[in-house]
C-alpha cells in the first residue's frame, strides 16, 4: 500500500458526430472534453475511509473496522468484477441508503464503496483514506461526469494499493500510466458507470481513460490515432431532458416514416465519416478549408438532428446567437436541450467569441471556453496544478 497522496484528472466527453445515428447501427465520434474531474486521496492512520463530493454536497464517513467485518465474498464475479443488484442492495444498507429510489449523490456513495472494497480487499487490512472529489463537469449534462469520477477513483485505488504502478517519476508535472495499465481502469471504471447507470456503453468511461477521440459502431470502439487541437465553446441551456424518451422518439418517428428517416441516419453517418476523415487530414498541418468544411458538417447534422425530432427552442437559440457572431454550433448528446458545441477556428477576432459568449449568458446559459481532445487519465504533481482546483480539493 502507497503512503503517499495522490492526485488523478480525467476528463469528460462530448459526442462531435453520430448522438442517435448510432443507436441505429451508425458510427458516433466521442472526443474527451478539456473540463476535467480531480480526485485527492491521502492515506490516513484513523481508522477511517472518507468520501467528499463537495460539487454534490457529500460528505461520508465510514469506520474500516466496520467494513472490514463485512463479508466482501458477494464481490467475487468468476474472473472479472461486475455488480449484481444483489450485491448493490448490500451496498445500500452499508452505505445507509434507502433501498428504493437512489438519487445521484447516493450512486456516486455507492460507486465508490463497490470500488472501494472491490479493489482494496486484496491487502491484508482495508486501508484508510480521505478521498476529495471536485469537478469542473457539470453533473447530469451528458457530458460523461459519472465516467470522469468513476475512471479518477479507480485509477487512484489501484495506484494506492499496487495494483498498477504510479506512473508519477521524480520531477514530472503530469504522466500517465502504461497501456496495460489504463485498460485495467478502463475495466474497473465500466463496472463503477454499471453501477451509477445500470447497461452503459462503454463510450463515457473509455474517452475519459484515453483522451482523445474515439469512433463507436455497434458495440466496438477504435481510437482515432491523432487529432488535431480544436477550441470549442460549450454552452449548457440547463434544459433538463429525458435520454430515454428522446431514443424512444427517434425509433417512432423511422417506423411512422422509414423512408425518410433511414436516409437521414445514413447522411448522419456519413458525416461522421466525412469528419474523421477531415480530423485525419489536419493533424499535419491544419489548413483554413479544412475548418470551413467542419463547420459545414456542423450546421448540416444539427439540421438533420432537428429533423431527427430532438431539437429543443432553447438549441435554436443557442445556434442563433453564434450565428449571428459567425459561427456555428450543434447540440451534443441527447439534445431537447442539455448542451451544444460551438467550433471556434483559429485566428476568430477575441470581441467576437466574447460577445457570443456575453448573449449566451445573458440567456441563462453557462458557458465554458475549452478544448476537445484532451489527454486521459492523468496523475499530477499538486504544484503543477491551477490555484482554483488546489483550493477546491483544500490543498
Amino acid at each position: 500500500m502507497l503512503s503517499e497522496a495522490l492526485l488523478v484528472s480525467a476528463p469528460g466527453k462530448v459526442i462531435l458526430h453520430g448522438e442517435h445515428a448510432v443507436v441505429h447501427g451508425k458510427v458516433a465520434l466521442a472526443v474527451a472534453l478539456n473540463l476535467r474531474t480531480f480526485l485527492l486521496l491521502r492515506p490516513q492512520s484513523n481508522g477511517k475511509v472518507s468520501l467528499n463530493l463537495p460539487n454534490i454536497g457529500i460528505k461520508q464517513v465510514w469506520d474500516v473496522a466496520g467494513l472490514q467485518l463485512l463479508d466482501t465474498n458477494f464481490l467475487e464475479q468468476g474472473d472479472g468484477p461486475a455488480p449484481t443488484p444483489e450485491q448493490l442492495e448490500k451496498l445500500k444498507k452499508v452505505a445507509g441508503l434507502p433501498e428504493d429510489g437512489v438519487g445521484t449523490e447516493g450512486l456516486a456513495v455507492l460507486a465508490f464503496l463497490y470500488l472501494y472494497l472491490a479493489i482494496c480487499r486484496k491487502q491484508r487490512v482495508l486501508p484508510s483514506l480521505d478521498i476529495v472529489v471536485w469537478s469542473e463537469l457539470p453533473p447530469g449534462a451528458g457530458l460523461g461526469s459519472s465516467a470522469a469520477y468513476s475512471v479518477c477513483l479507480v485509477a487512484a485505488l489501484l495506484t494506492a494499493c499496487e495494483n498498477i504502478t504510479n506512473p508519477l517519476k521524480d520531477r514530472d508535472a503530469i504522466s500517465r500510466w502504461s497501456e496495460e495499465d489504463l485498460e485495467s481502469i478502463n475495466k474497473w471504471a465500466y463496472e463503477g458507470e454499471r453501477v451509477i447507470h445500470g447497461n452503459p456503453s462503454g463510450v463515457d468511461n473509455a474517452v475519459s481513460t484515453w483522451g482523445g477521440a474515439l469512433r463507436y459502431q455497434q458495440g466496438k470502439m477504435s481510437s482515432l490515432k491523432r487529432l488535431p487541437a480544436l477550441q470549442i465553446l460549450l454552452t449548457n441551456t440547463k434544459v433538463p431532458r429525458s435520454t430515454k424518451a428522446l431514443v424512444a422518439g427517434v425509433r417512432s418517428r423511422l417506423l411512422k416514416f422509414p423512408e425518410i428517416v433511414t436516409p437521414l441516419l445514413t447522411s448522419i453517418d456519413a458525416i461522421s465519416l466525412e469528419c474523421e476523415r477531415v480530423l485525419g487530414e489536419m493533424v499535419a498541418a491544419p489548413a483554413p478549408e479544412q475548418y470551413l468544411v467542419l463547420e459545414e458538417l456542423i450546421d448540416m447534422n444539427q439540421h438533420h438532428l432537428n429533423a431527427l425530432g430532438v431539437g429543443h427552442t432553447s438549441l435554436d437559440q443557442l445556434c442563433r446567437i453564434t450565428a449571428a457572431h459567425g459561427l456555428h454550433s450543434k447540440l451534443t448528446g441527447a439534445g431537447g436541450g442539455g448542451c451544444g458545441i460551438t467550433l471556434l477556428k483559429p485566428g476568430l477576432e477575441r470581441a467576437k467569441v466574447e460577445d457570443a459568449k456575453q448573449a449566451l449568458t445573458g440567456c441563462g446559459f453557462d458557458c465554458w471556453e475549452t478544448s476537445i481532445g484532451a489527454p486521459g487519465v492523468s496523475m499530477h504533481l499538486a504544484a503543477s496544478l491551477d490555484d482554483p482546483v488546489r483550493q477546491a480539493l483544500g490543498l
